[in-house]
This record gives C-alpha cells, structure tokens and sequence, in this order.
C-alpha cells in the first residue's frame, strides 16, 4: 500500500519514477531493531533555481529511522477527539497524497497541542470532515461504517485503504454533524493501526464497534492481540 500511494504520487506530481526492487533493498539496509518507524522522502532531484520542474531528470531518496512509539495505551483505552478550528485548503490536484509541503499539517499539530483533547478532528474549507492531525477518520452510524472521501485535501492512508477494502464501504462527504451522530469512532495511521475514540467531545462513545476490527488488523500485522480492559 505504502509502495502504490507512493508510485501513484510520484506520477501525479510529474516526478521520475523510483525502482521498487532498489528502494526496497536500500531502505531495509538502513534497518537496525527489530521494531522501527522507517521514513522514505523522494524529492525531485537537483536542479536549477526557482520552481520550474524542468531539467529534473532523476529523483533523490531519502531514508530515515526512529524508534516506534507505544500506542498500546491509546489502543486499549481510546482517545478524546475535539474539533479543530483551523481548516484545511482545497486542492484537489493534492489531495490523497503525502507530501511535504504540509504546513497546514504543523499548525494544526499545534492546536492540537495547546488544547486538552488528544486529538482534533478537520474540516476543510467547504465545512467537510476531513481527517485528525495525523490520522483518518472512520465512524460509525446507522449501521455502517463511514469515512470522508478525501478528494478535495487530506492524505489518504495506508491503514484507511486496508479498512475501505475490509469494510467495503463507499467514502462519502460529511460535516461535523453527522460526525456528532455516530456510536463509535476510530482513527487510523500505518503507525498506531486501528485505534478507537473513547469520547468525541463531551460524549463518551461505545468502544465495541471497533474491537473487532482491532483484532482483525492485529491478525493481519501479526501482532499480539490488544487487551480490550
């Protein structure tokens, strides 16, 4: 997943293509525990001056290791979501992909560190739900999961693809209101995998609609399967 967001990402911006076969080879050679967060950055290479894309005929990879952190905790006991008041821009030639022109992103970690919550979830500048800081965002209601269709910003995550090809469900576009409706909530990243919100707010939300899941992507990753007290 994270190899097809990347290649498709690639394509997009109009950047030279990546050999899978050597990245792969190059990144796991920078491996050194058995549990590590492993970053890849591709740039467009080296090139003139100014923003002109042209005479980039090769791109530059970057790797980078740090130690994993321990989401067990929120895995087990759930997080408190709030709701941003920064908002995301629209771009729709941008929106899915994980790049680094994320200033958006920073601020809106900010925020999220001066408030109480452990998260906060974002709309875009139409008033759709979005995504968290660093994560996306399922809910449930009526019956069915949902989660925003991220066509206009947001990043598309690899866990999220796992989850809509699991689920089978059609992403859709969704204010805070129908957010404030659900009975259960979940984020989502490649790092902390499925992780349920315990209160959205002010309201304490049922945890059980997210167990099985949990489990189901444990089993997947070959994971010891969370405590559920």
């Amino acid at each position: 997943y994270h190899w097809q967001r990347l290649a498709a990402s690639l394509h997009r911006l109009g950047m030279a293509s990546v050999d899978e076969r050597w990245l792969k080879h190059y990144a796991e050679q920078q491996i050194t525990a058995p549990e590590q967060v492993l970053k890849i950055v591709v740039s467009r290479g080296e090139g003139g001056r100014g923003y002109s894309p042209a005479g980039f005929s090769q791109a530059n990879c970057y790797v980078s290791t740090s130690p994993l952190p321990d989401y067990r905790p929120q895995q087990q006991q759930g997080i408190h979501l709030g709701i941003a008041q920064l908002q995301l821009g629209i771009q729709p030639l941008l929106a899915g992909m994980k790049h680094t022109s994320r200033l958006e992103t920073v601020l809106l970690k900010a925020e999220v560190e001066r408030r109480q919550e452990d998260d906060l979830l974002c709309c875009d500048h139409s008033g759709f739900v979005t995504e968290l800081s660093a994560a996306n965002v399922f809910f449930y209601l009526d019956g069915g999961w949902h989660t925003p269709r991220l066509h206009q910003a947001g990043v598309a995550g690899v866990t999220r693809q796992w989850l809509l090809e699991k689920l089978q469900i059609m992403p859709g576009c969704y204010t805070v209101a129908d957010v404030r409706q659900a009975q259960a909530i979940l984020a989502t990243n490649a790092l902390m995998g499925v992780v349920p919100v315990r209160q959205f707010e002010c309201r304490t939300l049922d945890l059980q609609p997210v167990r099985a899941l949990q489990q189901e992507f444990y089993n997947v990753m070959n994971q010891e399967p969370i405590s559920t007290v």
